[in-house]
C-alpha cells in the first residue's frame, strides 16, 4: 500500500543535523506511527514520505523551510525576574508555556542574569537543516475511530 492522506504509516528514523549529530531517533521497540496527511510530521519529510510503499528507506536532507522555519530574532525576549513566581529556580533550557491570541507559545529560557531572563520562543531546531534516515515499516489504512480521534492507536501510536 502506498503512503497516501490518512494512511497509517509507521515509520523507524534517525535524525540527524549538518555536523552529523544524532538529535532524536526511534527504536525498534517505539517506532513512530502517524496518519499521514494531518500535519503530524515536518511538511517535508511528510512530502518525501508520499507515495513510499512498506520498505523503502530513505535519506533525505530537509531545510529549515520545511522542517521548523528559520530563527526569529523577534521571538527573543529580556523579561525582568520580578515577571517569574519562583524566579530564582529558573535556570537555562528551563520551558514555559505563554497563551497568545494564536494559541501557547513555547519559550526556552537561555540566560538567567541577576535581574533578568532571556526566553527565547523559537523551536529549538529552528533554522537547522535536519538530516533523516527513514524506513518505512508498515503502511495501513486508518480506522475509522482513528480519523475521529486525530491519532493512531496501537504500537507507535497513542491509546486513548
Amino acid at each position: 500500500m502506498q503512503i497516501t492522506k490518512n494512511s497509517v504509516v509507521t515509520i523507524q528514523y534517525t535524525l540527524k543535523d549538518d555536523a552529523g549529530e544524532v538529535l532524536d531517533q526511534s527504536t525498534p521497540e517505539e517506532p513512530l506511527a502517524y496518519i499521514h496527511g494531518l500535519g503530524h510530521l515536518i511538511p517535508g519529510l511528510e512530502n518525501e514520505l508520499d507515495g513510499k510503499t512498506s520498505g523503502d528507506k530513505l535519506n533525505t536532507k530537509i531545510e529549515p523551510k520545511d522542517a521548523y522555519g528559520e530563527r526569529n530574532d523577534q521571538m527573543i525576549q529580556v523579561v525582568p525576574k520580578s515577571e517569574f513566581e519562583n524566579a530564582e529556580s529558573i535556570q537555562p533550557g528551563m520551558q514555559f508555556q505563554v497563551e497568545s491570541d494564536e494559541g501557547p507559545i513555547f519559550f526556552t529560557a537561555v540566560k538567567v542574569d541577576e535581574n533578568e531572563i532571556t526566553l527565547d520562543g523559537n523551536h529549538p531546531l529552528a533554522g537547522v537543516t535536519l538530516h533523516f534516515d527513514v524506513e518505512i515499516t508498515d503502511v495501513r489504512e486508518a480506522t475509522a475511530e482513528e480519523l475521529d480521534h486525530g491519532h493512531v492507536h496501537g504500537p507507535g501510536g497513542q491509546n486513548h
